[in-house]
C-alpha cells in the first residue's frame, strides 16, 4: 500500500492482532445472508467463544502476509468473514457447522487453528469432534478405569480368601481346634 490511510493501516493493525492472539481463526463466505441473519449467527457463536468479523479481503491479505500465513490467501476471495475463536475451536466450528445446515448461504472455507491453516474439510473434521468436556471426561475415564480395577483386584484378594476359608469349615476339614497330625496319632512301635 502505497501512503495507506491512518484508517486502513489501523485495521491491518487490527486483524494481524486478532489473528495472532486467537486460538482459531475459521474463514465463511456469507454471500445471501441478510444482517438479521448475521446477527443471528453471531448471537449463537459468543457463547462457544466465537465473535464473527467482516473485513475488506485486500486489508485482510496485507495482515496475513504479515503474519507469514501466506495459504490463508487463497480463501479471501469473495464476500469471507472471519470468525475468531477464543477457547475450544470445535464448539465454534460445531455452531459454524450446524447454522450452515439450516443456512445455506454460509459456506465454510477453511481457517487456521494456531499457525496450521485448515481447509474446509479440515474445520468439518473439527466440528465432528466431542466438545472439549467430552474429551477431558474420556481422559479422566482412561486414567481411572485401571485404578478402579486395581481397587477391584484388592478387594477381590481378602474376599475370595474369606470365602475360601469358610468353605474348608463348611467341608468339615478344620475342626474348631488345632488339627492334629496323622504321624502324632500313631502308637510308637507300631510300625
Amino acid at each position: 500500500m502505497e501512503n495507506p490511510r491512518p484508517d486502513k493501516v489501523a485495521v491491518v493493525a487490527e486483524v494481524r492482532e486478532r489473528l495472532e492472539g486467537a486460538d482459531a481463526a475459521l474463514l465463511t463466505e456469507y454471500r445471501g445472508l441478510n444482517v438479521k441473519a448475521l446477527a443471528d449467527l453471531r448471537r449463537q457463536l459468543r457463547p462457544a467463544g466465537g465473535e464473527y468479523k467482516i473485513y475488506k479481503n485486500t486489508l485482510v491479505r496485507f495482515a496475513v502476509r504479515e503474519l507469514g500465513a501466506d495459504d490463508l490467501e487463497a480463501l479471501l476471495t469473495g464476500p469471507t468473514a472471519i470468525t475468531f475463536v477464543t477457547g475450544d475451536a470445535a464448539a465454534v466450528a460445531k455452531t459454524l457447522r450446524d447454522y450452515a445446515r439450516t443456512n445455506q448461504a454460509l459456506v465454510v472455507k477453511g481457517g487456521m487453528l494456531g499457525t496450521k491453516v485448515l481447509t474446509a474439510a479440515d474445520v468439518q473434521a473439527l466440528a465432528d469432534l466431542p466438545s472439549r468436556d467430552v474429551l477431558l471426561a474420556q481422559v479422566a475415564g482412561a486414567f481411572q478405569a485401571p485404578l478402579t480395577k486395581l481397587a477391584g483386584l484388592l478387594q477381590a484378594l481378602p474376599r475370595n480368601f474369606a470365602y475360601g476359608l469358610k468353605a474348608l469349615i463348611d467341608q468339615g476339614g478344620a475342626s474348631g481346634g488345632a488339627a492334629v497330625p496323622a504321624t502324632a496319632t500313631a502308637e510308637p512301635g507300631e510300625d
